[in-house]
């Protein structure tokens, strides 16, 4: 028996994406909206209401009143937009978070999608706290690159018009300066960080990539790189999508530059620990339409039927 989808939202850059990778499933019937009732409410949620599950790609209001229209208690909603990530009775769908979120997800009806900066983020950051490697009240500082396809179809016009980048948009733009980024919330709520972190994304001129860095004082911590980097390798034994690399990279140390873009294409995150006697860098890169995305929808899907979890993705 096949399982039904629909995706509310089919034309933004993460439910194409969603798209592509259930298209090679048997297993998958997509339901399509027809493009001149994509404004419909009542076809909206006829469709919302007769699939298994739906992914909402949307704003977040759009993904609110989305919400509202499920009656069917059968429907699986997971939201990719901002607006239920920290809401009560939603399951964030990030299967890495702990060892109890898996059967959250498997459990859950309203499913959040996490944030793609958000994503990285958390992956570093959970265990270190858990740990009780970085407490809970430190302050965290945090850099993250991205391609510049987390901005949607506008940022992706601008970067893609015909004749050429204009010379604002050749070099790495640092923005959110206002210190009120819409990821931050989930941040400090899925990490256990009591107070925000201090967060500077920036966008850059390639398509698709993103690493998150965090700062850490080893002397302040009072522990070495070593030890944050066994608190990876006990956290994330036996992921499928975390791969803990070695401690001070060898690759990346000869290459003498860190490569945003190596995840690109897959579901898979990668984590680095670059540290001396007194400092460390811990990164986590991830494609920004996949893990951080789409991918993270897909896999939570898996999860939440009970499926094959990486079934469908790279």
């Amino acid at each position: 028996m096949s399982i039904t989808v629909f995706v509310d939202g089919q034309e933004g850059t993460t439910g194409l994406r969603i798209h592509e990778l259930l298209a090679g499933r048997s297993d998958v019937e997509v339901l399509r909206i027809a493009p001149d009732k994509r404004k419909d409410a009542a076809e909206r949620a006829r469709l919302l209401n007769a699939a298994d599950v739906a992914f909402l790609c949307l704003p977040d209001a759009a993904s609110r009143e989305a919400t509202a229209m499920v009656t069917n208690p059968r429907t699986c909603l997971i939201d990719a937009s901002t607006a239920h990530r920290t809401a009560p009775g939603w399951v964030f769908g990030l299967p890495e978070l702990a060892p109890t979120q898996r059967a959250a997800i498997r459990a859950g009806k309203r499913i959040a999608n996490p944030g793609c900066h958000a994503s990285a983020f958390i992956l570093l950051l959970r265990p270190l706290v858990d740990a009780g490697l970085v407490p809970a009240e430190s302050v965290v500082t945090a850099t993250s690159i991205t391609g510049y396809s987390g901005g949607g179809k506008t940022m992706i016009a601008d970067y893609e018009a015909p004749g050429g980048l204009p010379a604002a948009l050749k070099a790495p733009r640092p923005y959110a300066l206002g210190l009120h980024h819409k990821h931050v919330p989930e941040m400090m709520a899925h990490t256990g960080l009591k107070q925000a972190p201090v967060f500077m994304p920036i966008v850059g001129p390639f398509y698709k990539g993103l690493a998150v860095t965090v700062p850490l004082d080893l002397a302040a911590l009072g522990c070495s790189g070593a030890t944050l980097h066994a608190a990876f390798d006990a956290r994330y034994a036996g992921e499928r999508f975390v791969r803990v690399m070695p401690l001070r990279d060898p690759a990346t140390l000869e290459a003498g530059f860190f490569d945003v873009q190596a995840c690109n294409d897959s579901n898979r995150v990668d984590v680095f620990v670059f540290a001396n006697d007194t400092q460390a860098l811990v990164m986590a890169r991830l494609d920004n339409l996949g893990k951080g995305a789409s991918g993270a929808a897909v896999q939570s899907m898996n999860v939440h039927l009970g499926l094959d979890e990486g079934l469908g993705l790279a």
